[in-house]
């Protein structure tokens, strides 16, 4: 007998659980199919020597009171049930580079954030307020920012600005520039196509406020799990959509890699708009439209060391650490192989054992999916799924851990003594655990220069069909979180949706 549903979601990353929960909540039947064990996608844990590491999740911006993380948050049930520690209000994010021992803080707080940069830049006060002023302005004209009804369309004027120009336009101090860009680690900054609104919405919730989850991100994953059975929704794991039926130009049902056949009023799509495309027979949605999905480009991945701590070694930092070893910081995004690694970015959870010392890092540092080349037809997922990968495979890693650990260590001298163990995630790990063909950490890349092409609709050229997840507007816990939001009022009053959502907070 065939399972029918009002909405069927495919793919269980954040947007896919949000969407989920609020249309449960409004009394839909909805089933969630996940390919892999474990829900969530960049919200997935492991456990290494009893120690948890996230995969994407290291920590969440606008979670005080009153701000808009934390009013979405609050409707979902993930203020009160998952623990969260803040980060250090006089420097959450840390700035380094390799000429000098000197560390530069982005602080929390506008007035702190700018006070931070003053003191180690006097002269360009001027240019610090231009900066800060321009990000307020930004981060107005997006409503759901706000928790805001749209009232029009995007204004291109917003979309088609480059980061990188607009932060010289402040400053002609190349170092200053190099700090107000040093995260660029967590959009994958390009500085010739990078847009001025995804540094300024990322870095703005950031300076509202920056939390960490105590003992990982899975936390998330858990309560929703919790919340959406006890609404009725199914979620289904092991579920690998091998393809989108469509008749009469409306989507039906979807086959799974088992036989099954999930069937459906409504279709949401978690995955990225390429492998959705890859779904459906060509000759079902129009050729222009499908070509365009199709020939997207995406943003780099990482090359990660997740190094398990010897107790109470190491201090618990509580600040994260981006260093680059030239002033050029949207350049490594274009590294050299011969000189990788050229920056890293050092993450330490926050464990519920002790506050004062640190179990673990992560460390990341952008790599290419085109070096994983020889062992591209290996795939490994736990524990169903696994083609295991070759000698050469662990030998590269090694060698690639051990450079990146090298770099680490002109920042946190003998840093390799606290070690206990380390293990590694390469681009295939994104690929194999979170679905992009190519391990890429945040998908579709944003370009100021062609902005409407990479500004992905929920909408599809298929009626029942729609897109939700991080490669519609915006990447990260915000910007998944208001594309759930606008894939829903697809079907739900959105200014009544975000009342609901106030009054939750």
């Amino acid at each position: 007998m065939e399972e029918k549903y009002d909405f069927v979601i495919i793919g269980s990353g954040l947007g896919g659980l949000e969407c989920a929960y609020i249309l449960s909540k409004q009394g839909h039947s909805v089933c969630v199919l996940e390919k892999n064990r474990q829900f969530g996608g960049c919200l997935q844990i492991f456990s290494r020597d009893k120690v948890i590491f996230d995969t994407g999740v290291h920590y969440i911006g606008g979670l005080d009171p009153g701000q808009n993380l934390h009013s979405y948050f609050s409707y979902f049930g993930l203020m009160d049930n998952v623990k969260y520690r803040k980060m250090d209000e006089d420097g959450f994010d840390r700035i380094s580079f390799s000429d000098n021992q000197k560390e530069y803080k982005h602080a929390m707080g506008h007035d702190r954030f700018r006070e931070e940069l003053e003191k180690v830049f006097p002269k360009e006060k001027v240019g610090i307020k231009k900066y800060i002023d321009k990000i307020h302005e930004i981060c107005a004209h997006f409503p759901l920012y706000n928790l805001q009804t749209m009232k029009a369309g995007v204004d291109i004027s917003y979309l088609n600005v480059s980061a990188k120009a607009f932060i010289e336009s402040c400053t002609s101090n190349i170092r200053l520039q190099s700090v107000l860009a040093g995260s660029n680690a967590l959009y994958a900054g390009y500085g010739d196509k990078t847009p001025l609104y995804v540094h300024a919405l990322v870095i703005n919730t950031y300076i509202e406020s920056a939390y960490r989850c105590v003992d990982g991100g899975g936390q998330i994953t858990r309560q929703f799990e919790r919340s959406l059975k006890s609404m009725g929704c199914k979620l289904v794991n092991y579920a690998k959509v091998t393809s989108i039926n469509v008749d009469n130009k409306k989507v039906t049902s979807v086959s799974l890699e088992d036989g099954r056949r999930i069937v459906g009023n409504n279709f949401i799509s978690n995955i990225h708009p390429k492998q959705t495309m890859q779904l459906i027979d060509s000759d079902k949605i129009r050729k222009t439209y499908r070509n365009r999905l199709l020939n997207l480009d995406n943003s780099i991945s990482v090359f990660t060391v997740h190094a398990v701590l010897k107790e109470n070694s190491f201090p618990y930092l509580n600040y994260n650490y981006y260093h680059h070893t030239q002033n050029e910081v949207w350049d490594s995004v274009y590294y050299d192989k011969k000189n990788w690694p050229e920056n890293f970015a050092a993450f330490v959870p926050a464990d519920s054992k002790s506050e004062k010392f640190a179990s673990s890092m992560n460390i990341m540092s952008y790599m290419k999916y085109e070096e994983l080349i020889p062992w591209a037809d290996s795939f490994h997922t736990v524990p169903k799924f696994k083609n295991e990968r070759d000698q050469s495979y662990q030998d590269w890693k090694l060698e690639k851990a051990e450079k990146l650990l090298d770099l680490v260590e002109t920042k946190f001298p003998n840093f390799r003594s606290h070690i206990k163990s380390y293990y590694t995630s390469t681009p295939l790990s994104f690929r194999d655990y979170i679905g992009t063909s190519d391990g890429s950490l945040y998908g579709v890349l944003k370009d100021y220069k062609d902005p409407l092409i990479t500004y992905i609709s929920p909408k599809t050229k298929l009626p029942n069909l729609f897109l939700t997840g991080q490669n519609l507007n915006m990447h990260g816990m915000l910007g998944v979180t208001i594309g759930a939001i606008v894939t829903c009022s697809q079907f739900i009053d959105m200014e009544e949706l975000l009342k609901q959502i106030k009054r939750a907070s």
